[in-house]
């Protein structure tokens, strides 16, 4: 495990180079969205669709299913509850809730899941996040971001759904695996190559999205609730949960160690679009970012 992390913070301290030092003279905000819309559009469909194609899918689909819903929900429940003590705007009050209950089980939990455990920890961070975490996130969270932002935005949250390529990706390779379409070894060859482009520029853009800057002691302290629930609570959870159901083996270590990743990024996204407090979640998600190299391996040494 040590080992593993210090691979991904290697690679995140690629971006956070580039971050003060661009390279080439290209700005890492610019690259980073050149880089995420790739992977977004074209690597991490391609790496899906070869996973799920192939992965054996059966009763433990459900459970990671169902303990990474029991694991966002819970988290926000409990987010709610702390948030309302606090003296907080309504953009400061909906960042929050978003910051604590939506981990970033695709961007920290692919690498993480894949050093550990190969091809089958990355079907389960794909099932945890493209099943339920980002479902949650296009239709629950985009209500919540709604509800608190000061500026609201046009259509159902649901049709978000209809634009995440790797959600299709993930269907499409779920329906062929179930109906027993055999993989053409040509065509895996090729998914499998541009697949294993998202890793590294996944951990690099990561490092680009930090800012250190923001980690000063009033804000920690402002964004603690939400770090502690992100961090303790989500795997805390899952870790009951998937107790509960029975789930054994490599998986069960896996669906912890996914609700253990920190805060997921794609919720600047929101953030910006809907007029929460961008500078709020962003503390959060640095400073989860940053805990979680020294957090995950001890969630991992209590599983595993």
């Amino acid at each position: 495990m040590v080992s593993v992390i210090l691979q991904i913070l290697a690679t995140i301290a690629i971006g956070q180079i580039w971050r003060h030092k661009p390279l080439g003279g290209v700005d890492a905000d610019a690259a980073r969205g050149v880089l995420t819309t790739s992977v977004y559009y074209l690597f991490l469909p391609a790496l899906v669709l070869a996973i799920l194609w192939r992965a054996p899918l059966g009763v433990d689909s459900f459970r990671i299913i169902a303990t990474s819903a029991v694991g966002i929900l819970s988290s926000m429940l409990v987010i709610y509850v702390l948030a309302k003590r606090m003296q907080l705007t309504r953009p400061q009050f909906g960042a929050l809730i978003l910051a604590a209950s939506f981990p970033n089980a695709s961007y920290m939990g692919l690498p993480l899941l894949g050093s550990l455990f190969g091809d089958e920890g990355r079907a389960v961070a794909i099932q945890y996040d493209l099943l339920a975490g980002t479902p949650i996130l296009l239709s629950i969270g985009v209500l919540v971001a709604a509800a608190y932002g000061t500026r609201g935005e046009a259509g159902h949250p649901l049709l978000a759904l209809l634009k995440v390529p790797p959600l299709w990706a993930a269907l499409a390779g779920v329906g062929l695996n179930l109906t027993g379409v055999p993989a053409p070894d040509g065509l895996m060859a090729m998914l499998e190559r541009l697949g294993a482009a998202v890793v590294p520029i996944m951990l690099i853009a990561l490092g680009m999205s930090l800012r250190l800057s923001t980690l000063k002691p009033a804000a920690l302290l402002r964004v603690s609730p939400a770090i502690a629930v992100q961090l303790l609570w989500m795997p805390l959870a899952a870790f009951g949960f998937a107790t509960l159901v029975a789930t054994g083996g490599n998986v069960y270590v896996a669906v912890v160690l996914a609700a253990a990743t920190p805060t997921m990024l794609l919720g600047l996204v929101l953030c910006d679009r809907f007029g929460l407090d961008t500078g709020l979640y962003a503390t959060t998600a640095t400073a989860t970012t940053v805990l979680s190299l020294l957090t995950i391996p001890l969630w991992h040494g209590l599983v595993s």
